[in-house]
């Protein structure tokens, strides 16, 4: 079984490593609006606005939520708004943002969370640090998204939670999932850390169910290092997010007896205020970027760029993701046409694996605690229940772009696509070598 891909460890490598021949040019220190980096940048980029913003926090003495700092509530405010959301909970990861939640809402012992196979591996483990059961619905292979006819087959008396992945920034299919939910009476909790700015139907995500995370670690397209939020519209569950993060809580809402501490710092803060001053900008970019680039490969056989659901109005564009056929390509293994891109300067991916056949997941039919809770016999159904046949094709034929390559240039998009029709007519000699 193949390892499981690092998605940061891919980002962060691909920005440093020139992911597009003969690209150097860096940002304009003096326009922080300015979102044209090269395609090859180091990640994040960052200038003197950074720099003050970290100073001034350094100078204040203020470093944290609750030392008086102001920038923690100058963020929360600011992302709320732009995302449409009555509340923002700021956190100091994507995954203390999602423990947040589920502490919000109580996820325990004997709850199953319904959740995609195709996803960062923190979605899976905030669920077992519940010691809630973890269930996987398979991935439409064609958006590579939570597929909602398998949502529904994955429910029972026991589900607590509709926990979908927006994955790579793309909106998953919510009509379903927000149906399946409906019918069933269940909170969906939206996974939108690869995802702020993107909408559905026109609403940004997050909003949909009883709320949504985000993350802002360093791959991320808006990053501080380390940072994660929780937006919600609904009162109660803001404030039991809020009491759930910090220890001490002070919010109006009743308490479960359950807390953490996942408060963001103020100097994390303060570098998220300051990046989101060019972040719109890089977006809109990245979007330019990414409708050219799949109109070019429009004439490719064989690379098809994930599909996006009907009600998708706005892409995150954190990653993009392409689908590989390998019999375009004379039968190249998509491995080799990673190695060939590589070649041609073009650093891309294959990916997620299958994250419920690692050896991380599968361990969990066998922990001792999961045994007491669940019982042996159950765990053994559950490791039988988590197959996801149609997942486990689609890790084998996608392809990742890096958010970082959407910030070049048109030229940088046709010299991708240049590379990929290259090695496609040369692909039957890259076979027989």
């Amino acid at each position: 079984m193949r390892t499981p891909v690092s998605r940061r460890k891919f980002l962060g490598a691909a920005a440093t490593a020139g992911l597009t021949a003969g690209l150097t040019r860096a940002p304009s220190a003096d326009s922080p609006a300015a979102p044209r980096a090269a395609a090859g940048t180091e990640w994040p980029l960052f200038d003197a606005t950074d720099e003050q913003a970290l100073l001034g926090v350094l100078r204040s003495g203020r470093w944290g939520r609750t030392s008086g700092g102001a920038r923690n509530r100058e963020f929360e405010t600011a992302f709320a708004r732009r995302m449409q959301a009555k509340h923002c909970i700021a956190t100091s990861s994507g995954t203390t943002a999602l423990l947040t939640a589920l502490g919000a809402l109580n996820i325990g012992p004997g709850d199953e969370v319904v959740l995609s196979p195709y996803t960062f591996v923190a979605t899976f483990n905030v669920i077992t640090a519940n010691f809630a059961l973890p269930v996987f619905a398979d991935t439409d292979r064609a958006s590579l998204q939570i597929d909602p006819k398998t949502v529904a087959a994955a429910i029972t008396p026991a589900t607590r939670l509709l926990l979908p992945v927006h994955i790579a920034g793309t909106a998953c299919d919510l009509d379903g999932i927000l149906a399946i939910a409906k019918e069933r009476s269940l909170p969906v909790l939206e996974d939108a850390c690869q995802a702020p700015l993107a909408e559905w139907r026109g609403r940004p995500v997050g909003n949909h169910g009883i709320g949504g995370c985000f993350s802002f670690q360093a791959s991320k397209n808006l990053t501080s290092g380390e940072g994660g939020a929780v937006i919600t519209n609904d009162d109660d569950f803001a404030h039991r997010c809020y009491n759930f993060h910090t220890p001490g809580g002070g919010k109006p809402a009743p308490s479960s007896g359950r807390a953490s501490n996942f408060r963001l710092t103020e100097f994390q803060a303060a570098l998220l205020v300051s990046q989101w001053q060019r972040f719109e900008a890089q977006q809109a970019h990245r979007a330019e970027n990414a409708a050219y680039l799949s109109k070019l490969l429009a004439a490719i056989p064989g690379v098809a760029p994930a599909q996006l659901a009907s009600g998708n109005t706005r892409n995150g564009w954190h990653l993009y993701m392409v689908r590989y056929d390998a019999a375009q390509f004379s039968g190249l293994p998509r491995a080799k046409f990673l190695q060939a891109l590589a070649k041609e300067g073009v650093a891309a991916s294959s990916g997620y694996t299958a994250l419920n056949l690692t050896p991380h997941v599968q361990a969990l039919a066998k922990n001792p605690h999961y045994e007491r809770i669940y019982g042996k016999a159950a765990m053994a159904r559950w490791l039988e229940r988590s197959r996801c046949p149609q997942n486990e094709r689609a890790v084998e034929e996608a392809v990742w772009l890096g958010q970082t390559k959407l910030l070049g240039t048109r030229a940088d998009m046709e010299r991708i696509a240049e590379k990929i029709a290259g090695i496609q007519k040369r692909s039957g000699e890259l076979v027989r070598g």
